[in-house]
């Protein structure tokens, strides 16, 4: 069967013309829209990296109150340490002053500033006669003793120190190597 040009169901002319301005309208809204949550998600982006950046100064502002606080706290107990050096160079330059009394100003003074350090968890190591342990001891030398088992401390140099636990400076010890043979 013949289609008659006239009367098929083909959009007319006039048609696509005014479907145009609809069209157009619903993808200037659309595209609206899209700026919208385009300027939403940099704004939202720029007060993240804002976020961001405060939160750092502040980790850095904390970290920095936290370690002045520390320090403060050990520097509030060895002062008291400073002030008993002072008291005891004033009384070994008296003309009354003996070796006896600023051999136990010394001492005293030892005492205390062990005492204060202690307070903040530092440690002495104390490896005498006990076996030697590179984690923990600096072997300067060795000699032969009676007295002592091999490869255990028979003498100490320098002492060492440990905070809460962890290493500070290794001990200074001479390593015993046994009984001298003859």
């Amino acid at each position: 069967m013949p289609v008659n040009p006239e009367t098929s169901a083909a959009p007319s002319a006039n048609e696509p013309a005014e479907a145009a301005p609809v069209q157009e309208a619903a993808l200037e809204a659309s595209l609206a829209a899209a700026r919208k949550e385009a300027a939403d998600n940099y704004d939202r982006y720029l007060r993240s990296v804002a976020d961001l950046e405060n939160y750092r100064k502040r980790a850095i502002r904390d970290r920095e109150d936290a370690t002045h606080r520390s320090v403060t706290r050990v520097l509030e107990d060895l002062i008291p340490v400073l002030d008993t050096l002072e008291q005891g160079l004033a009384a070994a330059k008296a003309p009354n002053a003996d070796l006896k009394t600023l051999a136990s100003g010394m001492e005293m003074l030892g005492v205390k500033l062990k005492g204060a350090l202690a307070g903040h968890g530092l440690t002495e190591i104390s490896p005498l006669g006990k076996p030697f342990d590179p984690n923990l001891h600096e072997a300067i030398s060795q000699q032969p003793s009676s007295n002592v088992p091999a490869d255990s401390v028979a003498t100490v140099v320098r002492t060492g120190y440990s905070l809460n636990g962890r290493l500070v400076r290794a001990a200074s010890v001479v390593v015993s190597t046994g009984a001298p043979v003859v």
